[in-house]
């Protein structure tokens, strides 16, 4: 009698099992949900979106179940995201009220996604026990947006300063004085044979590139030498003399003419005399304050010289210290002999060919002559044999630099560079960690295809670089950014950058995704503007004039785009951001 009992019970359950399950099913028809943001959109490699609404009043049942289930529909392919369960328990008044619906979800992003116009799509499933009843799929959104995938990468070649001076350098010669007789002017055989004399003549005679001979004149501090007011400029006047005559005698012909001398006689001047006595030992330092204190009391020049008389020191003074200012100072300002760029530019290339010796440039030399020459593999041979005159980071860093340069003007090279510039900035870092360093170690890791990387090498170069490595690190900053979702910092960044095509076309990119569609559009046509081929920038104008709305903006510039790159087409054709456009004649034409 039990068994019966209990078959009963059980064929009753069933029974109501089977007739509450698709009474929840058509209840459930008049569920209302829906998915933000309509499309969906990829930001950081990642789609995310929420579910919300609301389940009608009285579908939850008494130990009954209803699930959610949630899916992103591509192709033939779907993809479950997780299911969201309701409980008539934990919902104690959903027989007045209906019972909302809010989930986010976040999947990351496949290229296979972004090929055809995916659907979001929803099934309910009404369960109790082992029994259950689905709902029909309901498509609630369409697609994904993919406007964020189309940055491009940014690279920049750091090169470092190669430390030579290429502009003119004088070099400034001092000949030592050439001393006169007490109240004379005469230049005496004895200084001419002199090593000052014979130093001098040398001079002339080797033809240095002179561009001024500055001859100072002066006299010592008694009444004999001030007899003649002109005795300090005649004594310049004849080391003048002296200097034009060696020329004539060397053969210098039209040079000359382009020396210019400057004669300074010094009068009543003191100066000369301080100098003299703080470096004489001959008396105490209680004795020199004596002359300096006459000196300073004031009065004309004869009212001092009167007072330095009648110190008991004096004669020593005047014999040990006054025939050194009886004198004439020569200072020649000379042009320091360098190679020509052409000399410095044969030379390099002997060198990288083993035709020459390393040392036939200095390493400064070498390193400038990189910047001679438009080849790029010219420069690479430079600046390698450059890293093997000794452990110099600016050597390993240009070589990292110019493969990089390489890698910008034919990316077909990076799988074979990448490596070596990589191997060159791991010694450049080590030997100095500096601006160019780390922006070249930027660049690297963005063909590496790691942002994150990038980005924190280029926020670091930042610190202590010069303008032209900003300007330069700032466009890959930007692209970096693009990549992270940081919106508005990239516009900040690209704003900042080199105006290259590619920097210009990423601040465009970047101003569209933080919903600046009208500056974008100008962007985008400064890129046009830089680069008239540049078929993605004409469809980057395409996505902002869709924005704004502007139909015909919109065809215009598809037309251009798919006119350069015919594989645009395609993309134009399921793009949701031309959703509104893409059933209209003219659309359909831009894109045959």
């Amino acid at each position: 009698m039990r068994k019966i009992v209990y078959s009963l019970v059980v064929i009753g359950s069933m029974a109501v099992a089977g007739c509450t399950l698709p009474q929840m099913i058509k209840l459930a028809k008049e569920q209302k949900i829906q998915s933000k943001p309509e499309p969906l959109e990829v930001h950081k490699d990642t789609v995310n979106f929420d579910l919300s609404g609301n389940l009608p009043a009285k579908l939850l049942k008494k130990g009954t179940v209803y699930t959610l289930n949630t899916f992103y529909k591509y192709g033939e392919n779907d993809m479950a995201l997780p299911a969201i369960p309701f409980k008539a328990e934990d919902y104690p008044n959903n027989k007045t009220e209906q019972t909302p619906v809010t989930k986010s979800f976040s999947f990351p992003y496949k290229d296979a996604y972004g090929k055809t116009n995916g659907t979001v799509e929803i099934q309910g499933v009404a369960s109790k026990g082992p029994k259950s009843k689905p709902t029909p799929r309901l498509a609630i959104g369409t697609g994904i947006i993919t406007t964020s995938k189309l940055v491009q990468n940014s690279y920049y070649a750091a090169f470092a300063d190669h430390g030579y001076n290429n502009q003119e350098e004088l070099v400034p010669v001092t000949i030592p004085d050439f001393n006169f007789e007490r109240g004379k002017s005469v230049l005496r055989k004895t200084e001419l044979t002199a090593d000052k004399g014979k130093q001098l003549d040398a001079f002339i005679a080797a033809k240095n590139i002179t561009k001024t001979v500055t001859i100072t004149g002066t006299h010592s501090p008694e009444g004999l030498e001030r007899i003649n007011s002109k005795l300090s400029e005649e004594r310049a006047t004849v080391i003048e003399k002296y200097y034009r005559d060696e020329m004539k005698k060397y053969d210098y012909q039209g040079v000359a003419a382009d020396i210019k001398f400057i004669l300074k006689p010094i009068v009543d001047d003191w100066a000369g005399f301080k100098t003299a006595l703080a470096a004489y030992e001959g008396i105490s330092a209680d004795e020199k304050s004596e002359y300096l204190n006459a000196i300073n009391n004031g009065g004309s020049f004869e009212d001092q010289e009167k007072a330095l008389k009648k110190l008991k020191t004096y004669n020593k003074v005047f014999k040990d210290v006054y025939p050194g200012l009886r004198a004439a100072k020569t200072e020649i300002l000379t042009v320091k002999a360098k190679k020509t760029d052409a000399e410095i530019s044969v030379l390099a290339k002997q060198i990288t060919k083993g035709e020459a010796g390393a040392d036939a440039l200095s390493f400064e030399e070498l390193m400038y002559s990189a910047t001679l020459t438009p080849s790029l593999d010219e420069k690479a041979a430079i600046y390698e044999a450059a890293t093997k005159k000794g452990s110099n980071w600016n050597a390993n860093n240009n070589l990292a630099a110019t493969y990089i340069q390489m890698i910008i003007e034919n990316p077909a090279k990076a799988a074979d560079l990448t490596p070596k510039a990589t191997t060159q900035l791991e010694i450049a870092s080590k030997l100095k960690e500096t601006p160019e360093v780390l922006a070249n170690e930027a660049s690297i890791s963005l063909l590496n295809g790691n942002p994150y990387k990038s980005f924190n090498y280029a926020a670091k170069a930042l610190n202590g670089a010069n303008n032209d490595v900003t300007r330069g690190i700032n466009g890959v900053k930007g692209a970096c950014e693009i990549y992270k979702a940081k919106y508005s910092d990239a516009v900040r960044s690209t704003s900042s950058a080199a105006n290259t095509d590619v920097n210009l076309f990423n601040k465009g990119l970047a101003q569209l995704l933080n919903k600046d569609n009208s500056n974008a559009g100008s962007s985008f046509a400064e890129a046009i503007a830089k680069n008239a081929n540049y078929a993605l920038a004409y469809y980057g104008a395409a996505i902002a004039a869709a924005r704004n709305g502007s139909g015909d903006a919109v065809v215009s510039n598809l037309t251009s785009a798919v006119k350069i790159d015919a594989s645009l087409k395609e993309k134009a054709l399921t793009d949701l951001e031309f959703a509104k456009f893409n059933t209209t004649d003219a659309f359909r034409n831009a894109l045959k």
